[in-house]
């Protein structure tokens, strides 16, 4: 509508660019309002001259964030929800309630009472009619509203403050008649908004969809060749939001949907790589199940599942993941060589089971016992202060033992059962050593 002024606030979370929103403001229902919105939006007051405050949004933070109602921000002065100021002074007056907050991304300003705006703002996460009649609605989103869902699920703490900082890292107007920047917003290539909702047309054919589901992977994949895994996850999620349109449309037959079903497979093993790489553990398996949910062929995401299991030493169950990768790739050497990696860890592991306990059978002594003698010889020194036979027992108990134990361990059962006898010798030893406590 004309006369109807464009701005924009590109949103950070936790120190990562999220997106951008664009908003419409009503100026020609409350040209006052909507005024002092896009001047702090431009920053082109400056400062304040009674305050020394920057009368501009950029830095500011969303204070307040409350799932299902709304996001609110805007305090240019104390920047906790207790601030603020206006263009034209602290406060201005309540221009009128003729808009209604009738759905989510509607932008009303924040009062403390009748007639007391200032800068602080919300947008709604859903309709608030009990709003209607105290808060003066002066604009809607027209294009973000997923950035602000991303907003609406940072987690919180007391008084509803976000766990992460929400910050308006840019915002400003749009001329009229020029692009809004959503598209390509990360100036890589990838001209795609980062949500389907945001396109100016949204075309009606399943290959488009699809199409777009590819390009926006392989934008993906390049940033994985990159190392830049938490972009790569970005566009992955993106491609992921794409692709669901596809189940909507009504030309989906049967082939296309195996088609999809094993695209969104690509995409949760790719996502897993990344998640990998982050060290995020518990995402990569959770992307490798939905993965091989959608495809049990999927022999990349089999590896990848074996690749997540092994940093967490679950090593058996990495085994039948490797093995199944195997069984579908039975010549990809790099499945080979760590499914042998997995198994010579199980190897080691029952070896080492064994070797520990193997000098205690030999002599019959339980484990207990072993330590209880250990023990026993705590107080006793190496120096023999306590007498000769004493320290000797010391040295038996502290040096010998252990050095018995060890050689155990590194060698095979069979050498140590059989030929290796010296170390009962020195158990026998700490026995007839032990009354001279």
């Amino acid at each position: 509508m004309g006369g109807r002024h464009r701005c924009f606030m590109d949103i950070s979370i936790g120190g990562e660019l999220e997106g951008r929103i664009v908003m419409e403001l009503y100026s020609d229902v409350v040209p006052k309002t909507a005024e002092n919105f896009r001047a702090l939006c431009t920053g082109e007051r400056g400062i304040s001259p009674d305050t020394n405050v920057s009368l501009h949004y950029k830095g500011v933070c969303f204070h307040s964030v409350t799932k299902g109602l709304m996001i609110q921000g805007g305090d240019i002065s104390a920047k906790n929800g207790t601030g603020g100021e206006s263009i034209y002074g602290l406060t201005f007056e309540d221009e009128n309630f003729e808009l209604k907050h009738e759905r989510k991304g509607i932008l009303s300003m924040v009062n403390s009472g009748p007639n007391t705006n200032g800068s602080q703002f919300f947008i709604t996460t859903t309709q608030t009619h009990h709003l209607d009649g105290k808060n003066v609605v002066f604009g809607r989103v027209i294009k973000g509203l997923g950035v602000i869902r991303s907003i609406e699920h940072v987690a919180v703490g007391d008084n509803n403050h976000p766990s992460l900082d929400i910050i308006i890292a840019d915002c400003g107007e749009i001329p009229e008649g020029e692009d809004d920047g959503v598209s390509d917003f990360f100036k890589d290539g990838d001209t795609y908004p980062d949500w389907p909702a945001d396109l100016d047309v949204k075309p009606g054919e399943l290959s488009w969809w699809m199409s777009a589901v590819e390009c926006i992977k392989a934008f993906g994949n390049e940033k994985y060749k990159k190392q830049d895994y938490k972009m790569a996850i970005r566009k992955y999620c993106k491609a992921m939001r794409y692709l669901d349109v596809c189940w909507e449309k009504e030309e989906l037959d049967l082939e296309k949907s195996i088609s999809l079903k094993k695209m969104r497979s690509q995409i949760y093993t790719n996502s897993s790589a990344c998640k990998l790489k982050l060290g995020d553990i518990e995402g990569a398996l959770w992307d490798t199940d939905l993965a091989i949910r959608d495809e049990e062929d999927n022999a990349k995401a089999h590896f990848r599942k074996g690749q997540a299991l092994m940093t967490i030493n679950d090593v058996d169950t990495a085994v039948k993941s490797f093995s199944k990768a195997l069984e579908l790739e039975p010549n990809d050497g790099i499945i080979k060589k760590e499914l042998a990696a997995a198994k010579k860890k199980i190897t080691d592991r029952h070896n080492l089971k064994g070797l520990s306990c193997c000098w205690c059978k030999v002599i019959q002594l339980p484990s207990i016992q072993i330590f209880r003698l250990w023990w026993q010889g705590f107080p006793f020194s190496l120096s023999g202060s306590s007498g000769s036979m004493k320290g000797a027992r010391g040295f038996v108990i502290y040096i010998a033992v252990p050095v018995a134990s060890y050689v155990s361990h590194r060698c095979s059962p069979k050498i140590v059962k059989w030929k290796w006898h010296w170390h009962m010798f020195l158990m026998l030893l700490l026995r007839l050593l032990n009354p001279l406590r």
